[in-house]
């Protein structure tokens, strides 16, 4: 695991060479604390931060083919490197090491950019061709791993993380309104945007190439969306996703460093864990945070779960200094981000790097398998025609604020769409709940518009698939990866997420909605496929998901924060509206209704221009020593029965 950064031609007048490069890797340091290396061309800079996983010794980038004319720098894991390495040995190949990176050296010289199509893992790469002054840029499938770039007409220049574009000095530091809309939103920035203006983020199985002659050409290689699978039966689905399940965890589990995993003691979680124990010759090491609040509690379920599965495992559970906590937190992202479950996720990845350098994570279930809540919630409600739903909208619109009734009216005024839209999004404008100056919330739309493009993308499906599509195109890269990266990478620490094998991804995009969601319980195919491998405690464990008590804090513990944000010179009210952002804190403090998701959206990005015009941005967010109040428990089990998947 490593960051990747670099410079080809002169983008703002930057001079290519190791001072440049030095500034750029310096920057994101936490993601690769062990090795640095450059190199440098007639108008090409590639740099590289190093996290040593595979081949320790041999695998320092960047790394070059026999004659030096192809070079790459790579971030990620690739998992079915040995078996590239074999074929391309066979095909006249020379290999110096046994580390994954070098593969891509020699896939690309047979295949060329389509070498993207016959990898399996996670990666975010770049390749210079000096024979034909051509950079090759890719993301993986899903959009595990980041890549930004910022593209001038006199050159291009991209990395892991914006820290390192932000570390160079003619860098153009303008906010984006358009992500600031779409930022207030989701409460992420989605790609392709950016917070600044200057740079994009390439999207989740795309490539960007580019030349000084030809300027910058993006192609998207991979789609979830896909044909139904007509005629497949159930015993055969099951079947097949059981092997893809074991595929999976077996591929992700190479690694010369110490190897665990996260733990809550869902379905999601105890399914990675429990192929781990199945493929592993030792007690897999478990991880899991927890708070004194029961309501948002998992560690009593994850530690049943390491009982029964004779892990070896370590909860924390947390009193934190709320105030000090979050502000560290969100340094560690290069955006505004606003998934309050950043919190745990920092410290649960800060637990387990003490004693592993990679974990396993179960993210990705919820979107393959329709297991949030919401999609269940959605298909029981109508959706009325369309003179019905704009009357509804128009008694809405004369209502006061607080009338008893009119969310309900608004509800029913939107698209089916759009009420799945209002599940993961907030509206913008003021006479619908929203805080954002008018001219801001008409960059967003409204919730029946904002996520029209991944709806109409997944085309004719069933609405539950549909909405699963629609999760893994935005929510998923533009939330739970991002959050899953930064958080982790902050503490050096390489997350990885079987789940998400574009195999299984494909075979799971290719079900029908009846096979995934039934009797309004979700992952029914899942929980099929593992019935006999995980406790039957965890099938049956009530969604909980990874949040902190918000509602609480903003009351008691943020409540200067809250009342911090309703001082008229704020820089926020560039994009809000302060009466509006007024009543929204005078309602949530008096107990009288929870805002707590906005005010956090709020919050976060005040803190966040903060540490931008700190520098704070443009520095590497290796953490320090720093943990809240907690109390460690280790707990430690071993053996177990030896549960195998039924097949």
């Amino acid at each position: 695991m490593c960051g990747i950064a670099g410079v080809v031609g002169h983008p703002g007048g930057l001079e290519t060479g190791d001072a440049t490069l030095a500034r750029m890797c310096a920057a994101i340091r936490h993601r690769g604390p062990d090795d640095e290396g450059h190199f440098v061309g007639p108008g090409v800079a590639l740099g590289m931060r190093r996290l040593s996983i595979i081949d320790v010794a041999g695998g320092r980038q960047p790394i070059g083919n026999e004659d030096g004319a192809v070079q790459v720098v790579f971030n990620g894991e690739i998992y079915n490197h040995r078996n590239l390495q074999r074929d391309l040995e066979r095909a006249g190949h020379h290999f110096r090491s046994h580390c994954d990176t070098e593969a891509l050296v020699h896939l690309y010289e047979d295949r060329g950019d389509s070498l993207v199509r016959e990898l399996n893992g996670m990666f975010a790469f770049a390749i210079w061709d000096a024979r034909q002054e051509r950079l090759l840029l890719a993301r993986d499938r899903v959009g595990i791993k980041p890549l930004y770039y910022w593209n001038t007409p006199d050159g291009l220049a991209f990395a892991s993380e914006l820290r390192s574009l932000l570390a160079l000095p003619h860098f153009p530091r303008a906010i984006d309104a358009d992500a600031v809309a779409q930022y207030l939103a989701f409460g992420y920035v989605p790609d392709p945007l950016c917070i600044f203006q200057a740079a994009r983020k390439l999207p989740p199985g795309h490539t960007l190439a580019w030349t000084a002659a030809g300027g910058v050409r993006i192609e998207r290689y991979w789609t979830p969306v896909c044909e139904e699978a007509r005629g497949l039966d159930e015993h055969t689905a099951v079947r097949t996703l059981q092997q893809l399940l074991r595929d999976a965890v077996a591929s992700h589990l190479e690694s010369e460093v110490p190897l665990g995993a996260f733990l809550s003691g869902g379905v999601d979680s105890s399914t990675v864990v429990a192929l781990m124990a199945r493929e592993m010759d030792r007690p897999v090491q478990t991880f899991s945070i927890g708070f004194d609040e029961q309501e948002f509690n998992e560690a009593p379920d994850a530690a049943f779960v390491a009982r029964e599965l004779g892990t070896q495992h370590t909860e924390l559970i947390v009193r934190p200094d709320v105030d000090e906590w979050i502000a560290h937190v969100i340094r560690c992202f290069d955006e505004p981000f606003a998934d309050p479950s950043a919190l745990p996720t920092f410290l649960v990845s800060k637990l387990a790097r003490q004693q592993v350098t990679v974990a396993l994570s179960g993210d990705g279930g919820d979107e393959l398998f329709s297991g949030y809540t919401r999609y269940a919630e959605l298909l029981d409600r109508v959706e009325l025609p369309q003179g019905g739903r704009r009357a509804l909208r128009g008694v809405a619109g004369w209502l006061p604020f607080g009338t008893p009734g009119r969310n309900r009216l608004l509800d029913l005024g939107r698209t089916r769409r759009g009420r799945y839209a209002a599940t993961v999004a907030s509206a913008l404008e003021v006479r619908e709940g929203g805080a954002a100056r008018m001219e801001i919330a008409r960059r967003a739309g409204d919730l029946d518009g904002m996520l029209a493009r991944p709806f109409d993308e997944a085309g004719s499906r069933d609405f539950t698939t549909q909405m699963s599509i629609v999760d893994m195109l935005t929510y998923l890269p533009g939330d739970i990866l991002t959050k899953v990266d930064r958080t982790s990478m902050a503490v050096s620490l390489e997350t990885r997420v079987p789940l998400l094998d574009h195999r299984l991804v494909e075979f799971a995009a290719s079900l029908p909605g009846a096979l995934k969601l039934r009797d309004g319980t979700g992952k029914w195919i899942l929980r099929r496929a593992i019935e006999g491998l995980v406790p039957p405690r965890s099938l049956q464990k009530r969604k909980q998901g990874f949040g902190v008590p918000l509602v609480r804090w903003f009351r008691r513990e943020l409540r200067h924060r809250v009342e911090g944000l309703l001082a008229p010179k704020n820089s926020l009210y560039e994009w809000l509206d302060l009466a509006a952002v007024r009543r929204l804190a005078a309602e949530h403090l008096a107990g009288r209704r929870d805002h707590s998701f906005l005010l956090w959206r709020l919050l976060v990005l005040e803190l966040w221009i903060a540490a931008l015009e700190e520098g704070a941005l443009s520095r590497s967010s290796a953490s320090d020593d720093w943990m809240p109040d907690a109390v460690p428990r280790d707990r430690i089990t071993h053996g177990g029965d030896d549960r195998q998947m039924a097949v």
